[in-house]
């Protein structure tokens, strides 16, 4: 008899914009989330499935979009950007096309790594990755006070990273 077979088959359902998943979907996702190269083999064995209900499970997590992709997770030391500063942005006014432009100019500069529409006193939150303070002020004068319909950029860089997260709450 195989391991799942008595499982009765849940499929992933949406409840309040998100997906609803049972347990052997989080164990998987909790899985991949700590080593997205983990073999299909080893994953069925943690998450006490066959191999074909593992495989059958992530292939309806990834064609769901709940699985976006897989990446390799670059060194941020090694890579010559050790540098995190978070930019506040404030905008000349909140208008549609203002945003817009804002947010389509922004990704464009491949030291944004994270953009954020705000609420409060800021419009947008940055966080950008640089090798020191000269790479922060050719990024300020050259790129961020270029970006359309800024009013005001005000920056604070990150002394020490004490929390880096990559893997989200399974619920």
């Amino acid at each position: 008899m195989r391991k799942d077979a008595h499982i009765k088959q849940e499929t992933a359902t949406f409840a309040r914009g998100h997906m609803k998943l049972d347990r052997y979907d989080r164990a998987i996702v909790r899985a991949l989330q700590l080593d997205g190269r983990i073999t299909n083999s080893q994953l069925a064995e943690s998450v006490n499935l066959s191999e074909s209900a593992s495989l059958r499970r992530v292939r309806a997590l990834e064609e769901s979009g709940f699985i976006e992709g897989y990446t390799a997770l670059i060194n941020q030391q090694k890579a010559g950007c050790p540098v995190n500063v978070f930019v506040n942005i404030t905008l000349e006014r909140q208008e549609q096309a203002h945003l817009h432009a804002f947010e389509e100019a922004a990704r464009k500069v491949p030291e944004v790594m994270e953009c954020y529409l705000m609420s409060g006193e800021y419009d947008y939150l940055l966080r950008v990755v640089l090798a020191d303070t000269a790479d922060f002020e050719r990024l300020h004068s050259q790129h961020l006070t270029r970006l359309p319909n800024v009013a005001r950029v005000h920056s604070s860089f990150a002394l020490r990273t004490v929390q880096k997260s990559r893997e989200l709450p399974v619920r």
